[in-house]
């Protein structure tokens, strides 16, 4: 059903080329940047058009399979991204494009790489022996259909989270940096402390503490899953023990350009657990601060570069101790603070439900999608349950 191309051009023939590149996982083709012609290494480049099928050989097994489409036509790929036109008789490019989204074709291609790294080459030969179902026509169409239906809703939903998200950062940076409250030092606003000086020795016995990397916080969140691998010495718990509510925020970064991201774990910890010296914990200090005013406080010296702005380093930055405590906060009463950390707290929750939605139409439609091509959906009900 496909044929290879190649649109052979001359870098020399060129002031500058409009590079297109392939997500991965089946994330589409797409114009990643334009680069003029005198900083092109080799000496042919490869047209792609409207319509065609591009994957990249080395990342087979990451999906890089996608279709082009209008915003990258014209566009120029290396020989790692070989070239394909349809037979416009027997498929649609479109249905091609759903093709890729699923498990069977994945596995089929990812299993057809060769190679010793996680880089395996799928080579043209193997990618066009793949076998796939392919209906008529008029049936393609309506698979096509049913799906960019809900593809539609996921993009509206996605749309609407990342809308919700920016009024979340805007109505945040106004109400916990709210010019009018008081100013103090962070050290008088929140109980500060650093993690351990270094990574713990393994202990053994019914007493073992579970040990909090800087892998384990991500962006609002903690991840307690592999805590229980790393155990720290109980005799220290106390010195570096968390209770619920406690917030963090990364002292070192994987990332050249920022510090890491702030997390706050909400419910019950599982006992008290200790934390690496790359960690920070911010905690309320009772009746002068509410858990949730620190959380959110934390997510906005983030977002605003304000944590940023007092860290150290040259590739990794870094927030040292003396720093933050002389941070200055705007800190209303526990009254307006508690008020905050709800508005707050309802609006991120309204973002959080919207992105889950968006979340929840993903595996519908991977499952719709699947069903549909192996033929235990009937095209005629999902048409009219879409």
């Amino acid at each position: 059903m496909l044929t290879q191309i190649s649109r052979a051009a001359r870098v020399e023939d060129l002031t500058e080329a409009r590079y297109a590149g392939v997500r991965w996982y089946a994330g589409g083709v797409y114009d990643r940047e334009t680069v003029p012609a005198e900083k092109i290494k080799g000496k042919t480049l490869y047209l792609i058009k409207h319509g065609d099928i591009v994957y990249n050989r080395m990342w087979a097994t990451k999906v890089s399979f996608g279709v082009v489409k209008k915003d990258a036509d014209g566009c120029f790929v290396t020989n790692d991204f070989p070239v394909f036109t349809v037979d416009p008789e027997a498929i649609l490019p479109e249905y091609v494009e759903a093709i890729f989204h699923t498990e069977p074709f994945q596995s089929e291609a990812a299993g057809r790489a060769v190679g010793t790294t996680e880089r395996r080459r799928l080579h043209e030969r193997d990618f066009v022996n793949i076998p796939v179902v392919l209906p008529p026509l008029p049936v393609q169409e309506r698979i096509v259909e049913v799906i960019c239906v809900v593809d539609n809703q996921i993009t509206a939903l996605d749309a609407e989270a990342d809308t919700l998200h920016v009024v979340l950062r805007r109505l945040r940076s106004e109400l916990v940096n709210d010019q009018s409250a008081p100013a103090v030092r962070a050290d008088e606003a929140f109980d500060i402390t650093m993690g351990r000086q270094r990574a713990p020795k393994y202990a053994t016995g019914p007493h073992m503490t579970p040990y909090l990397r800087s892998a384990n916080v991500g962006y609002g969140t903690l991840d307690l899953t592999d805590v229980l691998e790393m155990n720290f010495d109980p005799k220290e718990r106390e010195a570096f023990g968390l209770v619920p509510g406690d917030v963090l925020v990364s002292e070192g970064s994987a990332s050249q350009s920022a510090v890491g991201m702030p997390a706050m774990w909400r419910g019950e910890l599982p006992e008290p657990i200790c934390f690496q010296k790359t960690l920070m914990r911010y905690r309320a200090i009772e009746g002068v601060s509410v858990p949730g005013f620190v959380n959110h406080w934390c997510l906005w010296a983030y977002e605003s570069g304000t944590f940023l702005d007092i860290a150290g380093g040259t590739n990794i930055k870094h927030i040292t101790a003396m720093r933050a405590v002389r941070m200055p906060v705007r800190l209303p009463d526990v009254a307006d603070q508690e008020r905050i950390a709800a508005e707050l707290d309802t609006m991120s929750e309204v973002v959080a439900a919207t992105r889950a939605e968006a979340h929840r139409l993903r595996s519908v439609r991977a499952r719709l999608l699947a069903g549909l091509l192996d033929r235990t959906i009937d095209i005629e009900s999902a048409e009219l349950e879409v």
